[in-house]
């Protein structure tokens, strides 16, 4: 079962969400994903979270680990996936991509974050299996 609303009052992704607000608020939308990612990054090392960037995803098919080449933006504290995004529209694509992503590490949580809006509470989902 898909949760869109899950771990809404969750402390870490409320801090997480604070920092890509001000991300956003800092730069505006209109840049590559790359951009937000390292700026991503850099505000959540100032607010003192572990983060790992561009963590490989394998893939496991009839028994075996497969490299595909699959890559999460960010995991925070080890508990939650960051997908980050600069499109017009999220599309139902993106949301199965972050949910198979959630699958395959086996992570609780999921934030699905569109910096191309005029404010970013609109390009926030949030997402758990």
């Amino acid at each position: 079962m898909v949760d869109e609303n899950a771990q809404q009052d969750d402390p870490l992704t409320r801090e997480i969400i604070g920092a890509a607000i001000e991300v956003h608020k800092t730069l505006g939308p209109g840049l590559l994903e790359s951009a937000y990612e390292t700026c991503l990054a850099r505000e959540l090392q100032i607010r003192g979270l572990a983060f790992t960037r561009q963590v490989e995803i394998p893939i496991a098919y009839k028994g075996e680990r497969l490299e595909c080449a699959y890559r999460a933006d960010l995991i925070v504290e080890g508990r939650v996936l960051v997908e980050l995004k600069s499109v017009d529209d999220l599309k139902p694509i993106h949301k199965a991509q972050v949910l198979t992503y959630l699958r395959l590490t086996g992570l609780p949580t999921a934030l699905l974050l569109n910096f191309n809006t005029p404010f970013l509470r609109g390009g926030i989902k949030r997402l758990s299996l």
